[in-house]
Order: C-alpha cells, then structure tokens, then sequence
C-alpha cells in the first residue's frame, strides 16, 4: 500500500464526475425554463387566488430534477440509491386546481430532459406545450356560465321569477332547491347571450323575490 492509497478517497474521485461547464450550462437553462414554466402558468391562471410561492416551486423544482438527473447519470450505483431514497417521499400538499398537476409534471419533465442532454427537445417541447396552455386555456367562451340564487318567499314568486330568468338566459336548469316555511332558495345554471347582467336587478325587484345573487360559475364548484 502506497501513501497515495492511504489517502484515496471514493467520495473525491466522484467531484469530477460531471464537469463543471456541464453543470452550470445545465442549471442555467433549467432556470430559463423554469422561469418560461412559471410565467406560463401566471398567464393561464384561472384560480380563485394566486399563489407566487407555487410559481416559484415550479422553477425550483425545475432546477432541482436537473440536479438529480445529473447525479444519477454519472453514477450507476447512485442511480439506484436515488430510487429508493425518492420511493419513500411522500408529499401531503393537496393540490387546488387541476391544471396545477400539469405544470408539476411539465417542471419534471423539462428537469429530466434537460439532464439527459436533449436540450433542443426540452425547448422546443417547452415552448409548444406553452403555446398550446396559452390558447387553450385563455380562450374565452361566447357563452357565459353563471348560477343565480334566487330567496323566494312564495310559490308564485318562484314561478315568475324563473319564467323571466328563462327569457333572458339561453339556458336555464335548476341545479339545487331548499325548500322553508315561507321561502324557497333555488341555486340555478344558466348561460348569458351576452354580458349584460341588467336582468339581475330587475329579478332582485319582483315582488316575492327577496335577493337574487349571480355568481361566475366554471364547472369546478357551486354557488
């Protein structure tokens, strides 16, 4: 044994596993990316609140996989220590919005693809999944979904005030009915032809009407 295998060490041999430009080329365009994610997903939100802190775990988490990906294809044992160490995470945050799980995965993917060195593949596959986010989720319908929630305080009332609903709405179907002693609440669908809302203040007016409330509705919950 020489004093050179004294002081030989497996953990230094492995800094020079991955080159210094590599990982700088690679952490520098997983942030580009991550930041490409990120402003994508702040044009396409459609939540009820914004979270900042999401977009940033998306460029985060873009970096992150690209460091990951990087370890584990220098090292073939790593490779396989990473798998069982990942296996047991387990994330508890629940996720609001399911475009969210989209942009998780897209983060992923860019991170991976990046890694690997298919660099032209995780730009161009970026900027077309962005392209196809903007136009598809921004795009905005002719038609208009609301619920109205009528407070009736009699039978005829009800009546009147869904015949007048049905004359001004395209569509209109009852999505829920409470019935009280003395008044009736409807939450009802209906479907603008345009974006005049004056017929909810004529409907708040009727007689045996007490409020009328009309509340943008996308599918996701009820009013």
């Amino acid at each position: 044994m020489t004093f050179n295998d004294i002081f030989k060490s497996s953990f230094l041999e492995n800094v020079t596993s991955v080159s210094l430009l590599d990982m700088v080329l690679a952490l520098a365009l997983a942030f580009g990316l991550g930041l490409f994610i990120f402003l994508v997903y702040k044009k396409t939100f459609t939540g009820v609140m914004y979270s900042s802190s999401f977009g940033v775990t998306l460029v985060a988490l873009t970096m992150i996989t690209t460091l990951v990906i990087l370890a584990v294809t220098s090292n073939v044992v790593l490779s396989l220590g990473m798998v069982g160490a990942l296996s047991i995470v387990r994330f508890r945050t629940a996720i609001k919005e399911p475009l969210d799980i989209a942009f998780l995965f897209w983060s992923i993917a860019v991170g991976i693809v990046l890694a690997a060195g298919m660099i032209p593949l995780a730009v161009l596959g970026s900027v077309v999944i962005g392209a196809v986010l903007l136009v598809f989720v921004n795009r905005k319908s002719h038609i208009s979904p609301y619920i109205v929630v009528l407070r009736c305080s009699g039978h005829d009332s009800e009546t009147q005030a869904r015949a007048y609903l049905e004359q001004c709405a395209g569509r209109c179907v009852v999505k829920s009915k409470t019935a009280q002693k003395g008044m009736t609440e409807l939450n009802m669908e209906i479907r603008l032809k345009d974006d005049n809302t004056d017929f909810i203040n004529t409907l708040a007016e009727m007689e045996g009407v007490e409020s009328a409330v009309l509340v943008s509705y996308n599918g996701d919950y009820m009013g």
